[in-house]
């Protein structure tokens, strides 16, 4: 078996267990020894039974700050991810602020294009229009010499019903 002096010099991935390299060379050296651990005693007894209070003050000196070293780093790192995702809301905004743009652009010009088609519609349908009083005053005169009354007659009807 290896030292606790090798576990800690090997430098050990340790994945945030919250034990200090002091805690380890503590919890290794409980391995090493050949003393029988009693299942009730917990981590605080045992450190108890060992160190002096002024000791056990100072581990726990050092216990805070590791914890509030890995505090910090961890509010860094939430904060960085924050920061990314405002960043990349910001892209996703500003792409679709774009892309609303054009598609409100393309709606203008589709609406004046059917303003244009509206006003050609109207302007076609009173040509028909006069095309067809053109074409019934042309049969009109056509008939008129064969049945001039009749066509008067007519005329004078359509004339009476258009006012």
């Amino acid at each position: 078996m290896f030292s606790a002096e090798e576990a800690v010099g090997s430098q050990l991935p340790v994945h945030e267990s919250g034990f200090t390299p002091e805690e380890l060379n503590e919890l290794l050296s409980f391995f090493e020894s050949n003393e029988p651990v009693s299942s009730n005693s917990s981590s605080e007894n045992s450190s108890r039974a060992i160190y002096s209070p002024d000791e056990r003050k100072q581990r726990r000196k050092i216990s805070n700050r590791e914890s509030a070293k890995r505090s910090r780093w961890r509010k860094k790192r939430y904060l960085e991810n924050l920061t990314n995702q405002v960043n990349k809301m910001n892209i996703e905004n500003r792409r679709l602020k774009n892309r609303l743009h054009l598609v409100l652009n393309q709606c203008h010009v589709v609406w004046g294009d059917n303003e244009q088609l509206r006003s050609e519609s109207f302007a076609l349908w009173a040509k028909l229009l006069d095309l067809y009083w053109t074409l019934a005053a042309m049969q009109c005169n056509h008939d008129n010499s064969r049945h001039s009354l009749s066509c008067f007659n007519s005329n004078k009807l359509s004339s009476h019903s258009i006012n």
